[in-house]
């Protein structure tokens, strides 16, 4: 075993500029890219009510290019900015003084001052620069936590990720904001609103989380979409999208000190932004178990238990990933059981998800169309209680951790899955917990999993949801 657990001895540079800005560097030379990651750690556990989706609108707009990028005339530029924010301050008092007729006219107002504005507009000039330059892997996205954006390059090309990313963090122009702010409601009606797993998981999130603002959805609340303004993003980009609240990760062929020289020459004059205040809000305790039962015609027959469990640190965490490990997989305990044994799931895991502030770990069954959910439940519940009254066996206990350690092993030849997992550790407080995962994760004993099962798996602080088919009811016959 010991030869596993040096794998996962990486060599990384970890340096904090005097503006704030985390940089994280690790070389490798087995092909000649370079994975780069910018975390941007704001994200809807940073937004107050009636701002919903505001990182994740802004996601989208840092696409829209800069000062320098994206435009061709950045004069110009700004002056229909200011004509088109004037139109829509216009449509907001229109709407709330009901007055549709002016809400119309304002809004083709809006869109003819747009239609011009796009002829000076350079279109995905951002996004054509990386693949010009060779790049892949190149995307966006927002969570709970941060904004990232990624792309892996030749590794003679990573000053341009330095300066296109660094303009970004300065000089991002939040244009095409209200059409944008339209796609995104759009895809929130595709994702959430329209498709019968949206729904219920936003709404089992929501009960999982009374306070906390995870219950708070990453792409936002409808009525919050609508009414989110380019004043408020432009605000929210000045402010935080700055070095203090940023992890800059680059993985692959690099040479430390000449890449640091550069992450210095590029971002190291920005100023530091502000801090945000201080996430003091928690949970109450819960104060009883929780259920959630939708019924639609094009349900999918879900099952859903989640438990929450303490943040990325803490020593509970490590006992956990056994249970998932002897829980999951085609020879773990819940698909024996409920696929092979008594025919009531098609699919079946367990999931011990580390984060910030709170975690979880949940089981999800896809129950088979004629399955009864008590007998599911029953069966779930029942294997949760063998853990906690039965060891593990050695023999499955060493199974679950040499799966784990090679699994680990494996992700590490991967740069871009390191460079991933190194911001993500980094942001949860320390990215040296994703590198002596394997060693804690060894220390752990058959009673360190019972002790632990027996403090999570409490149905007084489950949370249970069933996304069920609805059958339709026949008609009444007639009596005659």
């Amino acid at each position: 075993m010991a030869p596993i657990l040096a794998a996962v001895n990486l060599n990384v540079h970890k340096e904090v500029l005097t503006n704030g800005l985390t940089v994280l560097l690790y070389p490798n030379s087995q092909a000649p890219t370079v994975s780069c990651r910018l975390f941007y750690v704001t994200g809807s556990v940073h937004e107050v009510p009636g701002k919903s989706g505001l990182a994740h609108i802004l996601e989208h707009e840092l696409f829209k290019g800069t000062k320098k990028v994206g435009i061709q005339d950045s004069v110009a530029d700004e002056m229909y900015m200011r004509m088109e924010d004037m139109m829509q301050a216009y449509i907001r008092s229109a709407k709330n003084a009901g007055d549709t007729a002016s809400v119309r006219m304002f809004k083709a107002r809006h869109d003819s001052i747009l239609n011009i504005h796009r002829k000076l507009f350079v279109k995905d000039e951002l996004w054509s620069a990386y693949q010009a330059a060779g790049g892949s892997g190149l995307n966006a996205f927002t969570s709970d936590l941060m904004t990232a954006y990624i792309v892996t390059l030749p590794k003679n090309k990573i000053e341009l990720f330095m300066w296109l990313e660094s303009d970004r963090m300065q000089n991002a122009v939040l244009r095409e904001f209200y059409s944008e702010r339209d796609v995104v409601r759009e895809e929130r009606r595709m994702r959430y609103d329209d498709k019968p797993t949206g729904r219920y998981y936003e709404t089992l999130n929501s009960m999982i989380y009374e306070a906390f603002p995870y219950r708070v959805p990453t792409i936002g609340w409808p009525s919050d979409i609508e009414n989110l303004t380019r004043e408020m993003a432009e605000e929210h980009y000045r402010k935080y999208y700055k070095p203090r609240n940023a992890i800059l990760v680059l993985a692959g062929d690099l040479d430390t000190a000449s890449t640091m020289a550069l992450v210095k020459k590029y971002f190291g004059n920005i100023p530091s932004g502000d801090v945000f205040p201080p996430l003091t809000i928690r949970d109450p305790e819960q104060a009883g178990e929780k259920r959630l039962v939708v019924r639609r015609p094009d349900a999918p027959n879900l099952y859903t238990l989640v438990f929450k469990t303490p943040e990325v640190g803490d020593k509970i965490l490590y006992p956990l990933d056994i249970v998932e490990g002897v829980l999951n997989g085609r020879s773990g305990k819940l698909y024996k059981r409920l696929v092979e044994q008594e025919k009531l799931a098609v699919s079946v895991s367990a999931s011990n998800s580390p984060n910030k502030y709170v975690s979880e770990f949940s089981v999800q069954v896809s129950m088979r169309p004629d399955a009864d959910p008590a007998k599911v439940e029953a069966a779930v519940w029942d294997e949760l209680e063998k853990i906690k009254k039965e060891p593990v066996s050695a023999r499955e206990f060493q199974k679950v951790k040499n799966h784990a350690y090679a699994a680990l092993v494996r992700s590490l030849t991967d740069m871009e899955n390191v460079a991933t997992m190194l911001a993500y550790y980094e942001m949860f407080g320390d990215y040296k917990f994703f590198l002596n995962w394997a060693d804690e994760l060894d220390k752990v004993t058959a009673d360190d999993v019972q002790d632990v099962a027996k403090k999570t798996f409490v149905r007084e602080k489950s949370v249970t949801g069933m996304l069920l088919k609805e059958v339709p009811k026949e008609p009444a016959k007639s009596a005659n």
